[in-house]
């Protein structure tokens, strides 16, 4: 089930990044296929100039919602059950068995999956069960202040739209990042969630155990993790700190605004860089994850088509900003600081 899960992810993350990296290459005759691409990433103000026909397939932007609430959701359920499944079957300490387990376990009689299960698991095993747990934690981080945001920072216009398309996408997006994040254990915590369920239902809320508590167990092991762990939780900050000011600033903006489509330039925090500081913190934040990872190969996948898919709608959003805007700042480019 892992190998086809990953694969799966993989051709995906691939599948999703290639359009994009072809539809940048700056060669007339993919002009064609740039403007196609296009038309399915627009939204809000860069879909305003869009044809009748175009918006017929559209969504209000207002359900962005959709995508976090899903990710929230999905995210909490992965975390809660690979840490559970961390803590009991995956400690990168020694801790000692139940009495209980012990004594049935010699006497041949039955026990929790997890009773025993980590004396086989490898310490590389280990590793990256309690890796995948900060990811997780890293990402819920990030969906629930995204989600906080869709409610009660943004206000989008009645008339802001966004393609069908773009649509699917996120909800796509917000389904397999987590499940990227922690793919190297995902069936051994699936299956570990799927006999605590089944064992819950057999004996019985009281009579089930995943051991006996102690917090300071789940959170210890975290504390043991490479530095690359916790060098890339310091970059994952450093973005989400930054995204959080830029959007503050796009919220403020609109709730001061007089007219409901009305269109200013933002000012300050990484807008005095380039137009779409939001997108840039998004980068930052997911090449967190990435040093986070160690470099796993999986999420440099994510993170190729996190990169594709922000850069591709700044240029559009760049291009925008300087149509609308006779006085817009020409020392700002479009997402990376002096590049690009």
């Amino acid at each position: 089930m892992e190998m086809e899960l990953v694969m799966l992810l993989r051709v995906a993350w691939i599948a999703g990044t290639l359009p994009i990296l072809i539809a940048s290459i700056p060669w007339s005759k993919l002009n064609w296929f740039h403007d196609f691409l296009l038309g399915f990433a627009k939204r809000g103000k860069t879909m305003q100039s869009s044809s009748s026909s175009s918006r017929k397939f559209t969504v209000p932007q207002k359900f962005f919602c959709h995508f976090y609430a899903l990710a929230v959701a999905w995210t909490t359920f992965l975390l809660v059950a690979t840490w559970l499944y961390a803590y009991n079957v995956a400690p990168l300490v020694s801790q000692p068995l139940q009495f209980s387990s012990i004594t049935s376990y010699l006497t041949g009689g039955s026990h929790s999956v997890w009773s025993h299960g980590s004396q086989s698991l490898k310490i590389e095993q280990r590793y990256r069960s309690w890796l995948s747990v900060l990811l997780l934690l890293l990402m819920e981080a990030q969906v629930l202040r995204r989600l906080y945001e869709t409610i009660y920072v943004f206000k989008y216009s009645p008339s802001a739209r966004m393609h069908i398309f773009g649509y699917l996408t996120g909800l796509f997006f917000y389904t397999a990042a987590p499940l990227s994040l922690c793919c190297t254990c995902v069936s051994e915590v699936f299956q570990f969630a799927s006999n605590f369920i089944q064992e819950l239902i057999v004996k019985g809320k009281d009579q089930t155990q995943l051991g006996e508590s102690n917090w300071w167990g789940f959170v210890y092991p975290l504390l043991k993790l490479k530095w690359h762990a916790w060098l890339g939780a310091a970059i994952f900050l450093w973005g989400w700190i930054h995204q959080r000011r830029c959007h503050e600033i796009l919220g403020l903006m609109r709730e001061n605004s007089e007219q409901v489509d009305e269109y200013r330039i933002p000012y300050g925090d990484w807008f005095r860089y380039v137009s779409s500081p939001h997108y840039l913190a998004e980068i930052v934040i997911y090449g967190g994850l990435l040093v986070a990872s160690g470099y796993s190969d999986m999420i440099w996948l994510l993170f190729g088509f996190t990169v594709a898919n922000l850069v591709f709608a700044a240029a559009e959003t760049h291009r925008w900003y300087l149509r609308k805007f006779d006085n817009y700042p020409r020392e700002r480019f479009a997402i990376i600081p002096y590049i690009y």
